[in-house]
């Protein structure tokens, strides 16, 4: 790898550990209905695991509803097992035949502060990822130094680049946790 690949391999990775922040973030219930909560749940459905947006239509009913109709009607009942075993959920799913409904409750306080739990585990995890990147391409450059690929004054330039990545990713997290937390303990 070259100097410019290994940077951008960063970046890359970077990027892709705050995508994956943001699309877990969606998943979590806020207290409000918002089909994004669903996006997560997988469905046993045809000898498979699918993605429940694959298999039946959601909307957003009201504040405190949303509605699932399946594309077929033999799966219903895999959807509503597998929300109610959805732990970060914590629906209980009722159907009538032909649609499934989720009442959003209101978030108690202990549930708020389940999920500020739970929002700084992924916090966590997210700059676990980012560090793991980060000491890979110190370890690139490094190996790249020994070669003499490239001097030490460009080593030492290279890193201070990626520290500024690392402090620009920091940041970002630290707004979407922001964000996330007010949203959750707002009532």
């Amino acid at each position: 790898m070259n100097l410019t690949e290994i940077i951008n391999d960063l970046k890359i990775k970077l990027d892709q550990s705050l995508n994956h922040l943001k699309e877990d973030f969606k998943s979590f219930k806020t207290g409000r209905a918002n089909t994004a909560m669903l996006d997560n749940i997988k469905v046993e459905a045809y000898g498979s695991q699918v993605p429940i947006k694959q298999v039946a239509s959601i909307i957003v009913i009201d504040a405190k509803m949303i509605q699932i109709t399946p594309f077929d009607s033999s799966i219903m009942s895999s959807i509503t097992t597998s929300i109610r075993n959805d732990s970060t959920l914590g629906l209980n799913p009722s159907d009538d035949g032909r649609v499934i409904r989720l009442n959003i409750p209101p978030l108690t306080e202990e549930r708020r502060h389940d999920l500020v739990k739970l929002i700084n585990q992924k916090i966590e995890e997210c700059l676990i990822k980012t560090r793991t990147a980060r000491h890979e391409t110190l370890n690139n450059l490094n190996n790249l130094e020994k070669n003499k690929t490239i001097s030490q004054d460009e080593l030492k330039r290279q890193e201070k680049i990626i520290e500024e990545l690392m402090q620009k990713t920091r940041q970002e997290i630290d707004k979407l946790k922001t964000s996330k937390e007010q949203e959750i303990l707002s009532i």
